[in-house]
């Protein structure tokens, strides 16, 4: 069995529902330390977060994944148990298997293997990791990023590990994200009988027009690397369960995917001049789960991960900016270049998740080859970045 089918198969095995690590993470420290790594736990809450660096003066390239995985559903349902890890097929099947354990274990296969045969290479490498990338993601990689403000670390360059591939390995690389804004939003009214509509104020009568507007609004035109704008709304609740009650307010839960041609400051001051407009009265909690970021073109970390998707994949890679949100946007406002590269999405979150083992065990040949091309050459990286 290879080393990064090993340790995937290890992982796997461990429960570790978001937030529990489960002991993934001390398992990982224990065999980089072996290679020469320092590390350095950092627990928050109920997180555990893990930081190994290996180096030093110099740029830094930091790996980043997570080792905690969303629930399971019903594990009747799956055709082999979610937490045994289990080969049919050519594909192993397992909670985790493609998001992203596989990274995970790929990652610290390829830097063993690197460090090992470079021990004196310039600059710095990095793996963080997180149990709180699934759920809230308070305590995970966004508090480690306050912790790198006092110390003083930075992260030049980062290659996340969540799974990007459409149909095989290395066909498509994040180069960016959106950004999402939510809202949840209040619409007050007054509560009455259905047959003394004079006497109440319906909120959901107030709220339909100035839904129409909001969801037919142009936020934007996007631009040469974001789509358009999209804003949904996720949920409406009003009512008391009685059909000859009007409700005294409705609560409605809204979300922007947004790009860099607007801010969310802008999205915020228009969504309520619309429900102004409309004469709502109304309140609104804005929450911002993270900015947009890009890698622009010309970038030394992108061009590396196409090349290395051409040279070891044989395929030029789609060069995207789609899907939801990643870590990645806390460490892109460190002034850090992310890209995105993992094996095949299209059974993360699933019932039978899996993953094709003749990715898996290609993977740690690209992330070496990412270490060698950004560290052993000797352009100074830290020169180079693009920003955020």
């Amino acid at each position: 069995m290879s080393p990064v089918l090993a340790l995937t198969r290890d992982l796997i095995s461990r429960r570790s529902v978001t937030p529990v690590d489960a002991g993934c993470l001390p398992l990982i420290a224990g065999r980089l330390e072996a290679v020469g790594f320092r590390i350095e736990h950092l627990r928050y809450g109920d997180v555990d977060n893990l930081w190994a660096t290996h180096g030093g003066e110099g740029p830094v390239l930091a790996f980043l994944g997570h080792t905690d995985v969303v629930p399971t559903g019903p594990e009747d349902r799956w055709a082999s148990p979610p937490f045994e890890p289990t080969e049919r097929d050519g594909l192993l099947y397992g909670r985790g298997a493609a998001d992203m354990k596989g990274s995970v274990a790929a990652m610290v296969v390829a830097l063993e293997r690197f460090v090992v045969a470079h021990p004196d290479h310039a600059g710095a490498v990095g793996l963080l990791l997180t149990s709180d990338e699934e759920g809230v993601a308070l305590h995970g990689v966004r508090e480690v990023v306050e912790h790198f403000a006092c110390t003083g670390q930075r992260i030049d360059a980062c290659v996340v590990g969540e799974p990007s591939a459409k149909a095989r390995l290395g066909d498509l690389i994040r180069v960016g994200r959106r950004g999402s804004l939510s809202g949840t939003l209040t619409v007050r009214g007054v509560q009455g009988h259905v047959a003394y509509p004079e006497k109440a104020k319906n909120p959901i009568h107030a709220f339909a027009p100035a839904l129409a507007a909001l969801a037919a609004e142009r936020w934007d035109e996007g631009n040469a690397d974001f789509p358009p704008t999209s804003f949904q709304v996720s949920n409406i609740h009003a009512g008391t369960g009685a059909n000859n009650v009007i409700p005294g307010e409705l609560v409605a839960l809204i979300n922007f995917r947004y790009a860099t041609a607007s801010t969310a400051d802008q999205l915020r001051e228009r969504t309520e001049a619309i429900l102004l407009g409309h004469g709502v009265d109304f309140a609104i909690e804005w929450h911002l789960s993270g900015h947009p970021f890009l890698a622009t073109p010309g970038g030394r970390l992108r061009e590396v991960v196409v090349n290395v998707c051409r040279d070891l994949c044989g395929i030029d890679p789609e060069q995207s900016t789609g899907g939801g949100t990643s870590d990645g946007r806390f460490i892109a406002p460190m002034g850090a270049e992310v890209i995105e590269l993992g094996p095949v999405n299209a059974t993360i979150h699933k019932v039978d998740e899996c993953v094709s083992i003749a990715d898996l065990e290609r993977l740690p040949d690209l992330y070496e080859a990412i270490c060698e091309r950004m560290l052993l050459d000797p352009v100074n990286l830290s020169e180079t970045r693009p920003g955020v």
